[in-house]
């Protein structure tokens, strides 16, 4: 039975990706910070039959970081590790010049530095499996979009963070993929007031990611037009 560890999964893609690997029969581990938020999309999850593990948490804790890793392999392997969990930072969005710089380092821990430090943790399990690894981007990580330079800048350090590992570890499959817009809180809280019921569900976005992670495409960055529809 195939093994992963698919951060931020409570709600939106992440849950979205979750609940398609659990019915092709994976054993998951999920975190996400808002308890009951969790628990349903554990419930969810089991509901289809799958086996989940669902570990309230923040992945910028060191602690929490290596309970994910020590659930994940207790099976003795792990094959995938999807870093999902993410930050939009203040909202409404500010401009570069005046975004408060704790709220920026912030943005940063949750968005390069902690899914760099939760592969460091994988990395010997993954190695030992030929895993793989998808960090989630976003446009705004190439784009000069007003009022995204945060979320964005930390979007294009994690490119550069992926394109690295993928270079230093051959023997992985490891991925960026953008996924676009999608409908949900994340992306409402980047338009506050604002109708975005005309984005995809994250639903609609889960089959470009199951053909990086089930198919066979050499390491690099995906957007969603550039894998299965």
């Amino acid at each position: 039975m195939p093994v992963a560890i698919i951060t931020g999964a409570s709600e939106g893609f992440g849950r979205a990706l979750a609940e398609d690997l659990a019915e092709e029969g994976w054993r998951l581990v999920i975190d996400g910070r808002d308890a009951d938020r969790l628990t349903l999309a554990a419930d969810a999850i089991r509901n289809l039959g799958a086996t989940v593990d669902a570990i309230i948490g923040d992945v910028t804790d060191e602690a929490h970081r290596a309970d994910l890793v020590e659930a994940a392999t207790q099976s003795g392997h792990l094959d995938l590790v999807v870093n999902n969990a993410s930050t939009l930072g203040p909202s409404p969005l500010p401009p570069l010049l005046s975004y408060p710089l704790a709220a920026y380092e912030e943005v940063l821990r949750t968005n390069v530095v902690a899914p760099l430090a939760l592969l460091q943790l994988t990395l010997p399990a993954l190695t030992a499996s030929g895993g793989t690894i998808v960090d989630i981007s976003s446009d705004a990580a190439v784009e000069g979009y007003e009022g995204w330079g945060g979320y964005g800048s930390a979007k294009a350090a994690l490119d550069q963070v992926t394109r690295v590992l993928a270079a230093e570890h051959p023997d992985l499959r490891v991925y960026s993929f953008d996924p676009g817009d999608m409908r949900t809180r994340m992306h409402q809280d980047a338009f506050p007031g604002e109708d975005i019921s005309d984005r995809p569900e994250p639903e609609d976005r889960v089959p470009a990611i199951l053909d990086l992670v089930e198919g066979s495409r050499p390491s690099g960055r995906y957007r969603v037009s550039e894998t299965a529809p």
